[in-house]
């Protein structure tokens, strides 16, 4: 018997705003930048990055270059995208582990 696997996409899960604040959440909590980019291109490419890109001003390939694993998204774009994803950002104390 032979195993047939296909690739998981996040993507298809993040259907709701709440959903997409909750995974960009858990990618901004690892302090990554280059996973916090890879989360953000998951989270805009779950809303259409057409739609996206008719929503911030920017182009389909700036979005997709900014949140590929090696982007380095600029915090307007950063801001952009989270505003047409129905998602903000918020600041916290930093809580350490002792």
């Amino acid at each position: 018997m032979t195993e047939t696997f296909s690739e998981f996409d996040a993507a298809e899960y993040l259907t709701s705003p709440e959903a997409i604040a909750e995974f960009v959440t858990d990618a901004l909590e690892t302090g990554d930048a280059a996973y916090i980019a890879k989360a953000m291109g998951v989270a805009a490419r779950a809303k259409g990055m057409t739609e996206l890109a008719r929503e911030t001003g920017l182009s389909r390939e700036q979005l997709y270059r900014s949140f590929s694993e090696n982007g380095n998204p600029t915090l307007k774009t950063m801001l952009a995208v989270m505003k047409a994803l129905g998602v903000d950002m918020a600041a916290r104390p930093h809580v350490s582990a002792q």
